[in-house]
C-alpha cells in the first residue's frame, strides 16, 4: 500500500455511503492520531486499538438524524504531490465550518490551531 492514510480516509467514506456504525483499519500511530483529532473535532464518535492477529483501529463513525456528519473527507498532501502551508497561508475551510488537518513539528493539528501557534506543515486533509 502506498498512502496509508488515503486508505483510511477511503475506508471511512466507504463505510459513510452504506450507513455502517463502524469501520476497521490497519493501525498505524499516525492514523491513530488523525482519528483522535477527528473525534476531538466531532466529525466521529471514538477510535480503539484493537488486539488481533495485527493491531487495528475500530473507528465508530458518527450521523446525525440518520445523516453522516462528514460531508468531505479529502485527501491533500499525497505521496506524488506533497503540499505544504506556512501558518501565514493557511485560511480557514469552508468559513470556519470544515478543517484541515496538518502535520507541524509539534504533531497532527487543525488549522484554527496551526494559526495560533504559528506552526506551517503538510496539509493532510480537509473535512466538512
Amino acid at each position: 500500500m502506498t498512502d496509508p492514510i488515503a486508505d483510511l480516509l477511503t475506508r471511512i467514506r466507504n463505510a459513510l455511503m452504506r450507513g455502517k456504525a463502524t469501520v476497521n483499519a490497519p493501525y498505524s500511530k499516525l492514523k491513530h492520531e488523525l482519528s483522535k483529532l477527528l473525534v476531538k473535532e466531532g466529525f466521529l464518535t471514538s477510535v480503539k486499538k484493537v488486539k488481533k492477529e495485527f493491531d487495528e483501529l475500530e473507528i465508530t463513525l458518527k450521523y446525525f438524524n440518520e445523516e453522516p456528519v462528514i460531508k468531505e473527507l479529502v485527501r491533500e498532501s499525497r505521496p506524488g504531490l506533497r503540499k505544504y502551508l506556512s501558518y501565514k497561508d493557511v485560511k480557514p475551510y469552508k468559513g470556519g465550518l470544515g478543517l484541515k488537518v496538518l502535520t507541524t513539528s509539534k504533531g497532527l493539528m487543525t488549522d484554527k490551531d496551526a494559526i495560533k501557534k504559528q506552526l506551517g506543515g503538510e496539509v493532510i486533509c480537509r473535512v466538512f
